[in-house]
């Protein structure tokens, strides 16, 4: 009889070991194909292919950092014109008080940081930071995920997640170890 996923288990999923990324990738794929889809992984380092493996989706930060860009440079630049021109014209040496290129470094400097402030803040929301405690942290072991060891979880709350039959088939896919992550 298959157990289904029942809130009294207290179990937040299981998590498989590896000892490889392309191990990590190669079950992560599989395990994606056999329709699960609240699943996460843990590596040591950027692991290539691994986020098209999990069916991450694609964020929208690059236009938020490229909208929040074109603002800085548009209010710095139109601040400066409004300083220069508006609320403290001077005129130096005869040259004309819109006098543009004077303007560049200011621009810049403030697309830099309108667009460096949102990346920022966008990351840390879209991440879900800060995070001071996650159920992955459980797990004896999985403290090697910061060193050499890479690490699957299927989350209880998957739609096709049954303890029995998810321990057997992440033991299937060739992990070191398939550990039970408490809530």
């Amino acid at each position: 009889m298959e157990i289904k996923y029942d809130d009294r288990f207290g179990i937040y999923g299981l998590m498989a070991e590896f000892d490889s990324p392309e191990a990590l990738v190669g079950a992560t794929q599989r395990a994606y194909n056999e329709g699960y889809r609240r699943m996460d992984a843990y590596t040591p380092f950027p692991v290539e292919g691994l986020a098209t493996a999990l069916g991450s989706p694609r964020t929208h930060m690059s236009k938020l950092i490229g909208v929040a860009g074109l603002a800085g440079a548009v209010g710095g630049f139109f601040l400066v014109w409004w300083i220069t021109v508006v609320a403290y014209p001077v005129n130096v040496a005869g040259r004309p008080l819109n006098s543009w290129p004077a303007y560049i470094p200011i621009t810049f400097e403030c697309t830099v940081l309108l667009a460096s402030i949102i990346a920022v803040f966008g990351m840390l929301a879209l991440n879900g930071f800060p995070e001071p405690y996650h159920p992955v942290f459980n797990v004896p072991r999985f403290q090697l995920a910061s060193v050499n060891r890479f690490f699957l979880c299927i989350e209880a709350r998957d739609p096709m997640f049954a303890l029995d039959k998810t321990k057997e088939f992440l033991e299937g896919l060739g992990s070191h170890e398939v550990s039970e992550v408490a809530k």
